[in-house]
């Protein structure tokens, strides 16, 4: 059950009536992102409208992102394990750019090890791990790491990129938004 009530799907409107209408039939996690955001639906199409132009290197990010969007597909890939948002594990935001093994793969144990990623990808990765579990012990050994293969502008985006893979992955979770109940029939 969702920690905040979910709007009559029949009475959305606008930006949150299109995302639940245009979820495919089985999308109910994305449909009830847009029920529950109904009580701030601007809030959720500008960040929105933020998030995937710089998730993806377009529109406003194309001539400022630094980071490739498969590494920060893999970077909210591994983010949404350690979340456990089911919702953020299955989408695949950049699929051209991940074949479906490498994007299931960013959760293995041997990921580290892993030829299929690059240095900087595995390094990035890392890090963001490092971000969502142990914060407060990142020094700056764990920086010059990624300096070995970013520079400063990088590695701020590859921070505020993997920030906010966080933060909405556990908004989503605290809300409870991916629950799904099966009410059995009365008897």
């Amino acid at each position: 059950m969702a920690r905040l009530p979910l709007a009559d799907e029949t009475a959305l409107e606008g930006f949150v009536k299109e995302m639940h209408d245009g979820a495919t039939e089985g999308d109910w996690a994305t449909q009830h992102v847009a029920r529950v955001f109904d009580a701030h639906p601007d809030f959720l199409e500008q960040y929105l409208e933020f998030y995937y132009p710089w998730h993806t290197n377009v529109d406003a990010a194309e001539d400022v992102a630094r980071i490739t969007p498969r590494m920060k597909e893999l970077v909210r890939l591994r983010i949404a394990i350690l979340n456990g948002c089911v919702t953020c594990q299955s989408a695949r935001l950049v699929p051209e750019s991940i074949p479906e093994d490498q994007a299931v793969g960013v959760w293995a144990e041997d990921f580290a090890a892993n030829p299929d990623y690059s240095p900087a990808e595995r390094a990035a990765v890392e890090f963001a791990e490092r971000m969502a579990v142990d914060h407060h012990n990142i020094g700056d050994a764990d920086i010059e790491v990624l300096r070995e293969h970013f520079d400063d502008a990088e590695i701020l985006e590859l921070m505020m990129m993997a920030g906010q893979y966080i933060g909405f992955g556990r908004t989503l979770a605290i809300l409870q938004l991916e629950t799904v109940a099966c009410p059995l029939p009365a008897r």
